[in-house]
């Protein structure tokens, strides 16, 4: 009896024992995030200081950039309706709003909110290095190597939404809602916040958008999204993204809404392909196996 109960104590301490194992681990895992964490906040902190001190050129020259007419896409437009005759009305020449500021505190909050933003995209790819130096050692080798271009892909895809957002979807939305009127005897006095927070959601919302491949390639790895699902619910898709396309538009205007949606689609045939190819190499992976395993 006594020697049952020995063994039942035993087992209890090596059960227990595990368990504490398994739980300094689990810590252990939280202290390394806690680090990835730490020194991606210091990246944006770094970033962000110097836009706080270079802040003359980023207010003037980026963040008024679509309000100004002489800004890089309204001078393509004037460029492009003249060459193809496309009347005056396409030519931006003037941006009839007046940005003003209602709080005491408001372009203090104004440099220091901006300046955040700024360190954030600017330290984005670094946020995604962490990421996937917290993520590598769990990773097979196979896998490791499938993946190993991820922090360059998903930094080129944000880039390029970033910029996309903020040279097209920006300024097309800037000059929209500059022009809409229900009354002359309405002017536009347009608060700094709401202006940046426009240009930024618009600008931030597209960058995130344009990660959509990467999104996939994930799902597909992990056996949640196939191509023959995604070419199934195509026609869904399409419905989504012009619902995405109308949320990240805060304008009416169909031109605007259309202009969003290419991309969108584009990336959504990117992501097929991508996902077939993930799905074809799973299963050269698993042919393989099976050969080896016969032999």
């Amino acid at each position: 009896m006594s020697e049952i109960s020995g063994k039942k104590i035993i087992e209890t301490i090596k059960k227990k024992g595990k368990s504490l194992e398994a739980e300094m681990s689990f810590f252990d895992h939280l202290e390394v995030l806690r680090w990835h964490l730490i020194r991606s906040a210091i990246a944006v902190a770094i970033f962000m200081g110097l836009a706080f001190a270079f802040y003359d050129f980023i207010f003037d020259v980026i963040i008024m950039g679509p309000k100004k007419p002489e800004f890089w896409t309204y001078r393509m437009m004037c460029s492009i309706g003249e060459k193809f005759n496309l009347g005056p009305d396409f030519c931006v020449t003037e941006i009839p709003i007046n940005i003003i500021n209602t709080d005491m505190a408001g372009q203090f909050t104004l440099q220091l909110n901006s300046s955040l933003l700024i360190g954030l995209v600017l330290g984005f790819p670094y946020l995604l290095y962490e990421i996937w130096l917290f993520v590598k050692p769990a990773l097979t080798d196979i896998e490791r190597k499938s993946a190993n271009g991820f922090v360059f892909y998903a930094t080129l895809l944000f880039i390029t939404g970033i910029l996309f957002g903020y040279y097209l979807i920006a300024p097309l939305s800037v000059n929209f809602l500059a022009h809409y009127t229900v009354s002359p005897e309405i002017d536009n006095q347009i608060t700094v916040d709401s202006y940046l927070s426009s240009v930024a959601t618009l600008t931030l919302g597209t960058g995130i958008v344009f990660e959509l491949p990467i999104v996939i390639y994930i799902l597909s790895k992990i056996g949640i999204m196939t191509p023959q699902f995604m070419k199934a619910t195509r026609r869904y898709a399409i419905i989504i993204i012009l619902v995405i396309a109308a949320i990240v538009t805060p304008t009416p205007d169909i031109l605007t809404m259309l202009t969003v949606s290419f991309p969108l689609f584009l990336l959504y045939e990117l992501s097929i392909v991508i996902a077939g190819r993930v799905q074809k190499a799973k299963l050269k992976a698993e042919k393989a196996f099976y050969d080896n395993a016969e032999e």
